[in-house]
């Protein structure tokens, strides 16, 4: 029994160390693994299709399922980024005029500013806000310009990692159900909490692809509009920066209209301000209120703020993709806990206040005669001891 545990202990080790080698060399390509994943789950149903059709040919229907993807997906969306390129560059060669007008004659913004309450206590501080601008001007030129060159530069990357994407992709719509059928294999849980998890993680995923994606569309688009509308210039590149955005529920979109609507309010145009900011507070903000807890909060069963906190930690940790990655482990850590909270039902304490039936049979309780303990003195009786 001994030598036994000994070779289990050594083997579990060996499993670790050589586990942890093998994901520190492919750690590079691990977020494309997972995405990539994650988009086979979302296009199996398309694969299942398409393998009906060409008669179990699995190899034709995966390639014909990546085909589509990129033909309806990332042709489109490169398209698209080419045009707001395009456009950042124009907002990047407008907004340092513009705010270096604003420097050089600074009393039309000033006049502006004498309509809002406190602003006694910011006249003061005017020489050290034009100056405070014009270190801003420099920091967007030169963020601009950095932003450029490290796009420029990281080309390659991102279309290496888009071919290791869809490589994966492939093989994954082919056996990704073996996969994880050999994962979950090795996990020592009960297979109901493994499909517990699984599902749980597919759901979530899948809510939260669709939600953000639908949430976003309507939303930058609609203000895009509105930019439009009011004569913003480059709506488009607004519009993607809000889609982006948007996935930061409540807060997303404002962060660019909100700005916006002052700007314009301080250019003179206090009726397209006005215009801009009814519309994009009470459409566009509206939207992520009333749909979100419909598309996302409905099927992955989270609270909005338990979202909003996966959704934001996720970014911050993973990037962009973490809008995808935080809720999905925020769902785990929800699922993991309740697995456990089932697990150890017979030893964890009850919590809360007591039902009415419960203090009434403890009441009951309580009014009951006790027994006599092992060890206390007899009962006394009027009764004569019985005779031996």
């Amino acid at each position: 029994m001994q030598r036994e545990t000994v070779n289990k202990s050594v083997l579990l080790l060996v499993v670790l160390f050589i586990s942890a080698i093998f994901l520190s060399m492919i750690r590079s390509f691990l977020m494309a693994i997972f995405l990539a994943g994650l988009f086979a789950a979302m296009v199996h149903p398309i694969y299942a299709r398409l393998e009906h059709l060409f008669k179990g040919r699995r190899s034709l229907a995966s390639l014909t399922t990546l085909l589509l993807v990129i033909c309806f997906i990332l042709l489109p969306l490169a398209g698209l980024m080419g045009i707001v390129t395009a456009q950042a560059l124009k907002v990047g060669q407008a907004v340092t005029p513009w705010v270096q007008k604003q420097i050089a004659e600074p009393d039309a913004f000033f006049t502006f500013l004498k309509s809002l309450p406190y602003f006694d206590q910011i006249a003061p501080y005017r020489d050290l806000f034009i100056e405070k601008a014009g270190e801003m001007v420099g920091g967007i030129s030169a963020f601009l310009i950095h932003s450029l060159s490290s796009g420029a530069k990281g080309t390659m990357t991102f279309l290496f990692s888009t071919f290791v994407l869809l490589y994966t992709m492939y093989f994954f719509l082919m056996d990704g159900y073996q996969l994880v059928n050999k994962i979950l294999y090795y996990l020592p849980l009960e297979d109901a909490d493994e499909q517990r998890l699984l599902q749980r993680f597919t759901s979530v995923a899948r809510a939260t692809l669709k939600g953000t994606a639908v949430i976003g569309v309507l939303q930058g688009g609609l203000a895009g509009l509105a930019f439009a509308v009011v004569g913003i210039p480059s709506p488009a590149f607004w519009g993607l920066i809000m889609i982006l955005l948007s996935i930061l529920p409540g807060i997303g979109t404002a962060l660019v209209w909100v700005p916006a609507a002052v700007i314009l309010a301080a250019s003179g145009n206090a009726a397209k301000a006005v215009g801009l900011a009814l519309f994009c507070g009470a459409v566009v903000g509206s939207m992520d209120n009333l749909l979100r807890p419909r598309l996302v909060g409905k099927d992955t069963q989270m609270h909005e703020l338990l979202i909003f906190f996966g959704t934001l930690g996720g970014i911050l940790m993973f990037g962009v993709v973490g809008f995808i990655i935080g809720p999905i482990i925020a769902a785990l850590f929800i699922t993991v806990w309740d697995i456990y909270g089932v697990s150890f039902a017979s030893v964890l304490p009850g919590t809360g206040p007591r039902s009415a039936e419960d203090a009434d049979a403890t009441g009951a309780e309580a009014r009951l005669p006790s027994a006599p303990s092992p060890a206390g003195p007899a009962r006394e009786t009027d009764d004569p001891p019985a005779a031996d």
